[in-house]
């Protein structure tokens, strides 16, 4: 049977909005809790437009281009792609709210940065304004001072790399050798004519 797809069915209880009754009662801002969760983040970024903390979290969200998601969609239903960037939006969170705090203690703005962040093609199923926004993302973590590893085939963002390494000959098993390496400026005055290949 795990060939078949999964089946969902409406609580008769709820109606689908996943509180009870008195939950749903609650009101803010004229809105119940499930119609909150219904909101896009990019609707959800007005309606939050006064919580500061929560305003900075959605923002994120939209800088990767993820305003299209709802704040209560279920993880299930998130993308590869969808996820990763979740994940690098908290982290970038946890950056900031570091630096802002050492705002407060010393006169230093810098980040200090010591994480490894490794992304696995997080540009699948972009728009290019999306992949824009998310190479801005990208661009302040590694001004915290953290690494960035991206393994990925989009070449704008190839483009944007410190340090290229170009893995191959072949994928598979006819791969995982270092086919070149070099800086993007290195690799557009070589080309790929004449590339050794070290196994």
């Amino acid at each position: 049977m795990s060939f078949l797809p999964d089946v969902k069915v409406t609580c008769e209880v709820c109606a689908g909005t996943r509180f009870n009754p008195e939950t749903l009662t609650v009101l803010w801002k004229g809105n119940r809790s499930a119609e909150v969760l219904a909101m896009s983040v990019d609707e959800a970024v007005e309606f939050f437009a006064a919580a500061p903390f929560d305003h900075h979290a959605l923002r994120l969200l939209q800088d990767v281009g993820l305003g299209y998601l709802t704040l209560g969609q279920q993880k299930p239903t998130l993308s590869g792609g969808e996820a990763q960037r979740i994940k690098l939006i908290t982290e970038l969170s946890k950056s900031d709210r570091r630096a802002r705090q050492r705002r407060f203690t010393s006169r230093s703005r810098r980040c200090d940065g010591k994480t490894l962040y490794v992304l696995d093609e997080p540009t699948v199923g972009l728009h290019m304004a999306d992949v824009e926004k998310l190479l801005r993302v990208l661009h302040r973590l590694v001004e915290c001072g953290h690494t960035v590893v991206v393994i990925e085939h989009n070449l704008d963002v190839i483009a944007e790399a410190d340090w290229i390494v170009d893995l191959g000959p072949e994928g598979g098993d006819a791969g995982g050798c270092i086919v070149a390496q070099g800086s993007p400026k290195h690799w557009s005055r070589r080309g790929r004519r004449g590339t050794p290949r070290r196994c």
